[in-house]
C-alpha cells in the first residue's frame, strides 16, 4: 500500500510515517519545514523528502491514501492535487481509528496529564508483558517511536488531543477516535483561536463524552469542579469512574505513593503527577493489571520527555524542564517543584509561545499563576510574535496579566540566557517551561554554565 503524508514533519505525523514504513508500506511525504528530531528520524528510515516544500507532482493516481496533517492549508498544492483525483484523503486521528477500529481503544483526553498519563499505562503495560498499539505525544524511554501499530495487538492507547484533526476536518481529533475505555484529566481553557469562549472549549470535552462507545468506561479526575459537572450532566450510557489525589508522603526529597500498607517510591513527583497517576491505575485495573503489578512497575517510571525533565543537578540545585505552557499546567507545575523542594529557592521561567498564551484577550488568565516562584520569569520570542503575525506588547503588560510587578521580561534569547547565567543557584532550583525551545537557547548547555 502506498500512503502519502503532506506536512510529514509533524510530531505525531513522523512518527505514524515511520510505524507504516516498519509495517511494510511504501510511504513517502512533503513538508515545507523540518525541524528535529524529525529531520534525524525520518533519516534513519530513508522517509526524509529530499527538498522541504510543497510538489504536487508528487501526488499521482497509484497513490492509496493521503494522511493530512494539522501544519498544511487547506489550499495546499498538494492536498488540492489529491483532491482533483480523488484520493482518499485521511487526517491522522482518523487513519488511527480506520486502523484500529477492531481494537479496544483506550484514549486520554484533558486539558493537561494526558501525554504523562498515557506515558505511565504504556511504561506499566509493557512491564506486565502486555501486547498493546499506541500513539502518545513524547517520546518515552523503551520506546524506539511514539506510535506502534499492529495487526495482532488487542488493544490500543491513544493520547487524545482537543485540537483540530485538519484543515479540512475541523472536528477535534479526540472525537473520531470512539473511545471503549476513556479519561479526562481535567479542563482549564486552551486554544483561544479555536474555541474563543471557555464555553466553546469545554463543549468539545462533552462531545468527547457522547463518542465513548455505549457500554464503555469513563475515568474523570473529581477534583476539577467543571469536569465534575460536566460529567454528571451527561447522560451517556457509559461507566463513570472518578478519581483523586491518592495517599502520598514525601521522605527526603522522594515521593512515596501509599496503597494497601505499603510505600512505595516514585522518581516523579507533584500532585498533578500523582493524580495522573491514580488515573493510569484505574485504565490499567479496567485493562487487567494487578494492583501489585502497577505498583511495582509505576515505581520505574520516569516520566515523558519535556515533563519536568531533570537537565542537571548538583549538590544543592536542580535544572528542571518543563512542557507547561498554559495557566494551569503553569501553576500546577511551580507547585510541585516548590513542595517537593520546600528548602529551596525557586526560580522559575515561562515561554509564552502558543497562539492562546500570546493573545492579549487571554493573557489575564495568567493572572497568579507564577505567584509561588522566588522568581518570575517571562520570555517571548520577538520572532514568534512576527511569525505568527501577531502584535507585540510590553513588558508592563506581561507584569499586569500576571498580576506580579517584579516579574524580569525578556524578547530576545540572548538577553534571558545572558540573566540566567548571572544568577545565584545555590540552594536554588531553575524551572524552564515551554512548548517551544526559548529562542534556540541549549539548556544543556546552559546547565553545565550555571550548576
Amino acid at each position: 500500500m502506498r500512503v502519502h503524508f503532506i506536512a510529514i514533519g509533524g510530531s505525531a505525523m513522523h512518527n505514524l510515517a515511520i510505524a507504516l514504513h516498519k509495517k511494510g508500506f511504501k510511504v513517502t511525504g512533503s513538508d515545507d519545514v523540518l525541524f528535529e528530531p524529525a529531520v534525524s528520524h525520518l533519516t534513519q528510515y530513508g522517509l526524509l523528502p529530499a527538498k522541504e516544500g510543497w510538489y504536487p507532482e508528487k501526488i499521482t493516481k497509484d497513490i492509496d491514501a493521503i494522511i493530512l496533517g494539522m501544519h498544511a492549508r487547506a489550499d495546499n498544492p498538494e492536498l488540492l492535487k489529491a483532491q482533483e483525483l480523488g484520493i482518499k484523503i485521511y487526517s491522522y486521528p482518523e487513519y488511527i481509528y480506520e486502523y484500529s477500529k477492531n481494537k479496544l481503544r483506550v484514549v486520554i483526553g484533558g486539558s493537561h496529564g494526558k501525554t504523562t498519563i498515557t506515558s505511565m499505562i504504556l511504561h506499566v503495560l509493557r512491564g506486565a508483558g502486555m501486547n498493546f498499539d499506541y500513539l502518545v505525544g513524547a517520546q518515552l524511554e523503551g520506546f524506539d517511536t511514539m506510535v506502534k501499530l499492529s495487526e495482532d495487538a488487542p488493544l490500543i492507547v491513544i493520547e487524545g488531543d482537543e485540537y483540530l484533526s485538519s484543515a479540512i476536518d475541523r472536528r477535534p481529533k479526540f472525537h473520531l477516535y470512539r473511545a471503549n475505555v476513556a479519561v479526562i484529566s481535567g479542563i482549564a481553557w486552551d486554544h483561544i483561536n479555536v474555541f474563543p469562549t471557555f464555553e466553546m472549549y469545554a463543549e468539545q470535552f462533552s462531545k468527547f463524552i457522547d463518542t465513548v462507545e455505549p457500554g464503555g468506561k469513563l475515568v474523570f479526575c473529581d477534583a476539577d469542579a467543571v469536569l465534575k459537572s460536566l460529567v454528571e450532566a451527561n447522560s451517556s450510557a457509559i461507566e463513570k469512574i472518578p478519581y483523586h489525589l491518592p495517599a502520598y508522603n514525601i521522605k527526603n526529597g522522594i515521593t512515596n505513593i501509599i496503597a494497601g500498607g505499603d510505600e512505595y517510591p516514585l522518581q516523579v513527583f507533584g500532585e498533578h503527577n500523582l493524580q495522573n497517576l491514580e488515573a493510569a491505575r484505574l485504565v490499567c485495573e479496567i485493562l487487567g493489571v494487578e494492583a501489585g503489578t502497577f505498583y511495582q512497575n509505576i515505581s520505574t517510571f520516569k516520566g515523558a520527555a519535556r515533563r519536568l525533565e531533570l537537565v542537571g543537578r548538583n549538590k544543592t540545585s536542580n535544572f528542571f524542564k518543563d512542557f507547561a505552557h498554559s495557566p494551569s499546567k503553569l501553576k500546577a507545575t511551580i507547585h510541585a517543584v516548590k513542595l517537593q523542594f520546600s528548602g529551596k529557592r525557586l526560580i522559575a521561567c515561562i515561554e509564552l509561545h502558543t497562539f492562546s498564551s500570546l493573545n492579549k484577550d487571554f493573557l489575564e488568565q495568567y493572572s497568579g499563576t507564577m505567584d509561588e516562584a522566588d522568581e518570575a520569569i517571562v520570555f517571548i520570542d520577538q520572532k514568534t510574535f512576527e511569525q505568527k503575525k501577531m502584535t507585540p506588547y510590553p513588558a508592563e503588560t506581561v507584569r499586569s496579566a500576571f498580576s506580579r510587578a517584579d516579574i524580569a521580561f525578556y524578547n530576545d534569547p540572548k538577553l534571558l540566557e545572558n540573566h540566567l547565567t548571572k544568577v545565584e543557584m545555590k540552594d536554588t532550583n531553575l524551572l524552564m517551561m515551554s512548548s517551544g525551545n526559548f529562542g534556540g537557547i541549549d539548556l544543556p548547555g546552559l546547565s553545565v554554565k550555571i550548576l
